[in-house]
Order: structure tokens, then C-alpha cells, then sequence
């Protein structure tokens, strides 16, 4: 009897798998699939995707590292969607991308992330606490008194992209349109996207190269104390960010800065609040709070898949054999619900004594952010149930159909 629940379906033979990751019951619970195939194998040939994926923590976490494989496409073959051909109509989002550190190997990486990291590390970062904490009131203050509200577009969407908009030197009053481009952007990260989603994506890839370029040459001119005018001013080797460099900076932070973090913090308040357990008591202080939010990022993670392509050929064992070119999925939201890597790995279990998860990735393309989200998700979630203690869902969440991505369209509460 096959265990995969409808209308999924694994051969065990040659480890093929037919999922449509649009399908609903996928979309709104990716685990049950998961565990299903955790109990038979650790890879499989995602026949949707056309590629094999890796679901074993210490798998994914082994290729996450491996240098012979790597984000950037030296082969020119199908992109991270498998889509090949004709790309002039996207010509100003893959300017775009053709600067990107997270689409970038050593040297040109590493030169990059050099120059940003500073700005990201802990002890910088922890800066941002008393902001985050008086943004995270602010907030709550406007929707207090209606007793309910959506916490995806009243709590967790603001956040980061004040956060980050603020770090940049970028008004915050322009967030509307920071978050119009980001989703028009990251639209070209989702499985199914057609000709509609890339016209949409290369104009606002356009747009926010113009809007932020405006803003450069503005520090340019007259330096602040901002992100754009530390990158401006920044040297590694003697060599600064060029100005395609920086734009492109700029709108990853933009939108690697707020995307994943909206998600998380859906996610969060909503495992807490369907866990039974106290949230006073979870986030009681700083040790507690650091755990749950450990926890919660392994247990319904915001990014489910991460791709990289091959740059030899390679035996990856079990009859598993790579030729350069060939892409690789590294299922990041199933690795965190190994059984073999996790006791209860289906289980909510802050303060695990096996605590570790892959949500933030590893190897030279591990989040840069990562201090950031963490800080944001300690300060709002503390912030939030401290604030509104009687929180409560007032309807089923539901997740959005946009896997790699895993988040939440709504998230209403009451209390």
C-alpha cells in the first residue's frame, strides 16, 4: 500500500516523484508528504521539477557546503525554474540578478559579502533592538482596540520592511512600493511562473534599480549615517561595490530582508497559538525566547526548497550521478523534520536538546540576515503576546500557494 496521501504518488523503484507543489493539500501541509517519503528514502526525482532533491538533514547540509556545486548557472542551460530560451524580455531583472551575491561564487562572492557583512553581524545588529521593539508597539497600538486583525498585513509585513528600509536610508513612507517590487520580484523564485509573472518582474526590477539609483547618488553626494553610504564608502582589497554592485545589494537586502522574515513570523504565531502551549511561559525571558524562536524556524520554515547547480560531474552515491549544468533541490523544510536528525521531529518542542534546523541554509550562502531575522522574530513575537495575551485564532490559517516559499495569505486573530 502506497503511504503518500493522495494524489501524490512515489515509486520506491527508481525513487521517481509525481507532486504537483500547487496542489491544495500540499500547499496548506507540506510535512504529511514529507514524513511519507522521509520513511522510504532521502532522495528522490521531483518529476514536476525535473530534478533530484535531497530531504536528509545532514544530506542537505552536506551539499549546502559542497563547492562543486554552486547558485551561479556557468552552463547557460534552463534557469533555477527549469526554463530555457528566449530571456531578452527580462533583460533589466537579469541585470539585476548578474550582480547578486546570492547567485555568485568565489571571488566575485566573496568580495561581495565582505563588503556587506559588516553591516550584519550580532554585535551590529543587537543595535536595532529598541527600534524593532518600539516599531513592534507601535503597531499593535493602531489595531489594539478592534479586538482582531490580520497579523500578516498588520503586524508581520511591517517589520522588516521598515527595519531594512531605515537601515538602507530609504524613506519608510516608499515601503508600499519597496514591497510591490520585492513580490513582483521574488515571484520569479516560485514554481509555475509564466510570461505575465517575468513581464511583471523585469519592469519592477527596472523600477527599483531607478528608484534606488536616485537614492545612491544622493549619498553620493552627501553621506549619512545609512547602509547605502557604508556600502558606498566601503573597500575589500582595495576594490568599492560598483554602482550595478550596489543596486543590486541594495534590492537583495530589500528583499531577502522581509520576505522570508513575514513568513517566519506568520508561521511562528501560528505554531504557538496552535501548540496549546503558554506563550507566556515560552517567551517568559531571553533564553526562553531564543529557544522558541529556534524552534520555530526549524519546525515551519519559510523557505522550503534552495537549487544549485552542478559544476562537474559528480557520484552523489545511490545511483545518484550529476553532470555539470544539472541542477539539485535542497529541501530545507523537510530536512528540519528528519526523524533520523530530530527526536519527535513532527513535534513543537522548544528547548530541544537536539536544536538546530537548516532554515537559514549553510556554506558561503548562509543568510547574511540571519542576525537580523532572528533579533526581529525574538522582539516582535515577545512584543506581541506580551502586549496581547488572550491572542487567539479567529479563523484557519491559510498557507499561500508559492512554494519554495512557505507562508501564510492571512493570519486573523482575535483576543
Amino acid at each position: 500500500m502506497n503511504p503518500m496521501p493522495a494524489p501524490f504518488h512515489f515509486n520506491p523503484a527508481n525513487r521517481h516523484l509525481k507532486l504537483d507543489p500547487h496542489d491544495q493539500p500540499f500547499v496548506q501541509d507540506p510535512y504529511e508528504t514529507y514524513a511519507a517519503l522521509h520513511a522510504q528514502t532521502s532522495t528522490f526525482f521531483w518529476e514536476e521539477y525535473g530534478f533530484w532533491c535531497f530531504i536528509g538533514y545532514d544530506g542537505v547540509n552536506k551539499l549546502l557546503r559542497d563547492r562543486r556545486f554552486g547558485r551561479e548557472n556557468r552552463h547557460g542551460i534552463a534557469d533555477s525554474q527549469g526554463n530555457s530560451g528566449d530571456r531578452s524580455h527580462l533583460k533589466d531583472f537579469d541585470h539585476v540578478e548578474k550582480f547578486s551575491m546570492l547567485e555568485l561564487e568565489p571571488p566575485t562572492h566573496s568580495r561581495l559579502r565582505t563588503l556587506v557583512n559588516r553591516a550584519f553581524v550580532s554585535r551590529q545588529v543587537e543595535r536595532l533592538r529598541p527600534r524593532i521593539e518600539v516599531l513592534a508597539h507601535e503597531l499593535i497600538d493602531r489595531f489594539e482596540a478592534r479586538g482582531e486583525a490580520d497579523l500578516i498585513a498588520d503586524f508581520a509585513t511591517p517589520i522588516p520592511v521598515t527595519v531594512i528600509a531605515e537601515m538602507l536610508g530609504v524613506p519608510t513612507e516608499a515601503a508600499p512600493r519597496l514591497l510591490d517590487w520585492s513580490h513582483r520580484m521574488v515571484a520569479m523564485y516560485m514554481h509555475g511562473r509564466n510570461r505575465q509573472s517575468e513581464d511583471s518582474a523585469n519592469a519592477a526590477a527596472a523600477e527599483f534599480s531607478g528608484f534606488l539609483r536616485d537614492y545612491a547618488g544622493q549619498r553620493r553626494a552627501e553621506p549619512a549615517d545609512d547602509l547605502l553610504s557604508l556600502l558606498l564608502a566601503a573597500e575589500a582589497d582595495g576594490a568599492k561595490l560598483s554602482e550595478d554592485e550596489l543596486i543590486t545589494t541594495a534590492i537583495l537586502l530589500l528583499n531577502a530582508g522581509h520576505e522570508a522574515t513575514v513568513h517566519q513570523t506568520g508561521n511562528a504565531v501560528k505554531t504557538i497559538l496552535e501548540s496549546g502551549r503558554n506563550a507566556a511561559e515560552l517567551l517568559r525571558d531571553t533564553d526562553a525566547t531564543v529557544q522558541t524562536v529556534e524552534e520555530c524556524l526549524r519546525f515551519d520554515a519559510p523557505l522550503h526548497m534552495f537549487t544549485r547547480y552542478a559544476y562537474e560531474e559528480i557520484d552523489l552515491g545511490d545511483g545518484i550521478v550529476v553532470k555539470p549544468g544539472d541542477q539539485i533541490g535542497l529541501m530545507l523544510g523537510a530536512g528540519n523534520r528528519d526523524p533520523d536528525a530530530f527526536a519527535n521531529a513532527g513535534s513543537f518542542m522548544p528547548g530541544r536538546s537536539d536544536q538546530k534546523n537548516l532554515s537559514f541554509g549553510a556554506g558561503i550562502h548562509f543568510c547574511i540576515g540571519a542576525p537580523l531575522a532572528r533579533l526581529e522574530l525574538q522582539v516582535s513575537l515577545k512584543v506581541l503576546f506580551d502586549r496581547l495575551p488572550g491572542l487567539r485564532l479567529k479563523e484557519p490559517p491559510r498557507f499561500r500557494d508559492s512554494y519554495h516559499f512557505h507562508g501564510l495569505e492571512r493570519l486573523v486573530v482575535e483576543w
